[in-house]
């Protein structure tokens, strides 16, 4: 099975068409800050033949993927292991200043919800772990077997917008006092047992489904690490070059969108009679609002469900 057939990249052609502007210039440097399996890189390579590539991942069996994907590109690719907001320095380490394109495919990977034991994914009993690099940090298990039950609370009604968060965090406490939580069936069982069962018939979708995601976030940084990415790599970005976003939960969109927006607002005070060049915007948005995936290739690629793309244009230096 090749590596095409175990993942199809969400939103390919409009990420292409997107990016395309910004690409064409001699020696143009594109940064995809979520590697992955290489699925969007390799048809950017394919398709820019004087593109240089710069692929990061915190996931080190992505990278493995990647570049057997890539490695018919020769030195046109460069990957390194990082977390996303290492962009800065992953560029400099290629020598480069100034960027044309980045693009964030953001969220879990196809790979990492694919490999039950990993523990991502509350349909597959295995280690409660959740890391995006297995190669450091905290576990999911860890965080449930250490955190508070105020502190379990509050990553699960903000990370997982948990209407139940409290009583999930009570039952939590109260199932790891009589054995520790290891693996994410245990859990599962933990939170079917504590959902009332008026609340299952509602139809929320699985009563883990929430807790999972913010256990997934917890443990990555998600958050943290894209509101400081997003500055980080705009900041890299050339007149004219572009930036796309791609998120599948609204926490991300909407940090991505206050970022997009505040990047596209004239910084002028209010009652100017003329906007002075320094306070003009300093990006352009390419697409209004955030796009959604069209119903046929919802179809095609059920991952592509959730997503929401977004995507800028540099217009004006960098200060």
């Amino acid at each position: 099975m090749s590596h095409s057939d175990i993942h199809t990249p969400v939103l390919l052609e409009r990420c292409v068409e997107l990016l395309a502007p910004a690409l064409t210039r001699p020696g143009a440097v594109l940064v995809d800050a979520t590697e992955g399996m290489g699925g969007h890189s390799e048809a950017l390579l394919e398709r820019f033949p004087d593109v240089h590539l710069i692929g990061l991942d915190r996931d080190t069996d992505a990278l493995r993927i990647a570049g057997e994907r890539l490695a018919r590109f020769g030195d046109r690719v460069t990957l390194v292991h990082t977390v996303y907001d290492g962009i800065a320095e992953a560029v400099a380490s290629v020598r480069a200043s100034r960027v044309d394109g980045v693009l964030f495919d953001l969220g879990v990977s196809s790979l990492q919800l694919d490999e039950a034991e990993r523990g991502f994914a509350y349909s597959q009993d295995a280690p409660l772990d959740m890391r995006m690099d297995q190669t450091a940090g905290t576990t999911a298990a860890d965080i449930v077997a250490t955190y508070g039950e105020g502190d379990l609370r509050r990553i699960f009604e903000r990370y997982g917008e948990e209407k139940l968060a409290g009583r999930y965090a009570r039952a939590i406490i109260a199932a790891r006092a009589q054995a520790p939580i290891v693996r994410s069936g245990q859990l599962v069982d933990i939170l079917i047992a504590a959902t009332p069962v008026a609340v299952q018939r509602e139809g929320r979708g699985h009563p883990a489904k929430r807790v999972f995601q913010a256990l997934r976030i917890e443990v990555n940084a998600e958050l943290a690490v894209l509101d400081r990415a997003l500055p980080a790599a705009m900041g890299l970005l050339r007149v004219g070059g572009r930036i796309v976003v791609m998120s599948y939960q609204s926490l991300e969109d909407r940090l991505v969108k206050r970022v997009f927006a505040d990047a596209s607002s004239s910084t002028a005070p209010a009652g100017l009679p003329v906007e002075l060049p320094e306070h003009a915007p300093r990006f352009r948005l390419l697409v209004k609002g955030a796009e959604l995936a069209s119903d046929e290739e919802r179809e095609i690629n059920p991952r592509a469900t959730p997503v929401r793309l977004r995507a800028a244009e540099r217009v004006v230096e960098a200060a």
